[in-house]
């Protein structure tokens, strides 16, 4: 069975880059990829989006294709969306032999050991840190040494064992940013070749942002 990876966010509004670096992970790693919008990401401000209004972005985004897919149990959990508790649930209803992927970028992988119980999530997952060309992250002493007797690069493995290893995923670079898009809308502007032409053709999916 192809492994099971996920893609975490707050998706607030989803744009081109998020869904690139998707779309090459799931042919990176022959992986089926589930889109998880967070429902209330800890250490980061609240959406400027309902929780609702995200999920009908990122449906609308996906639309026309079927190796992505939304996974809406973050947004269906109260408190805070932490990775080791959306893991641990999706290993229950996984079982225990099949593969399954966190998928982090790099720079929120280089912060790994302020997660909440970030060691657990080896126990529950591979992790695929999401890399682009030239970008170098600095580790803690703490995560080098959890991290390095698990890295592979031979992505075959992934699917021998459910999880415990770290593997780079190679993704284009497109550094688009979700607050400079909100920002373009409110003041006015079409944040064209930036969003899903789906999210442009319905203009009440993105009048959260204009208000």
């Amino acid at each position: 069975m192809k492994p099971v990876a996920i893609f975490g966010g707050t998706f607030d509004p989803v744009h081109l880059g998020h869904l690139r670096a998707a779309w090459e992970a799931a042919e990176y790693l022959d992986a089926d990829v589930r889109m998880m919008p967070a429902r209330v990401p800890p250490h980061r401000p609240p959406t400027r989006a309902s929780a609702a209004q995200r999920e009908a972005l990122l449906r609308a985004a996906l639309e026309g294709q079927d190796r992505l897919c939304i996974d809406t149990r973050e947004l269906q959990r109260e408190g805070p969306s932490y990775s080791v508790d959306t893991l641990r649930d999706l290993r229950a209803e996984l079982g225990a032999q099949r593969s399954l992927v966190l998928l982090v970028g790099a720079d929120a992988f280089a912060g790994l050991d302020r997660w909440d119980r970030w060691k657990q999530l080896f126990e529950l997952a591979h992790i695929g840190v999401l890399t682009r060309p030239g970008l170098r992250s600095e580790h803690s002493a703490a995560l080098r040494e959890a991290v390095e007797p698990r890295r592979i690069q031979d992505r075959e493995r992934l699917r021998d064992a459910p999880q415990g290893f770290v593997i780079d995923v190679p993704v284009t670079a497109l550094d688009i940013s979700a607050s400079a898009i909100r920002a373009q809308l409110a003041s006015g502007r079409v944040p064209r070749y930036l969003l899903p032409e789906a999210l442009l053709r319905d203009p009440a999916l993105l009048n959260v942002y204009r208000d």
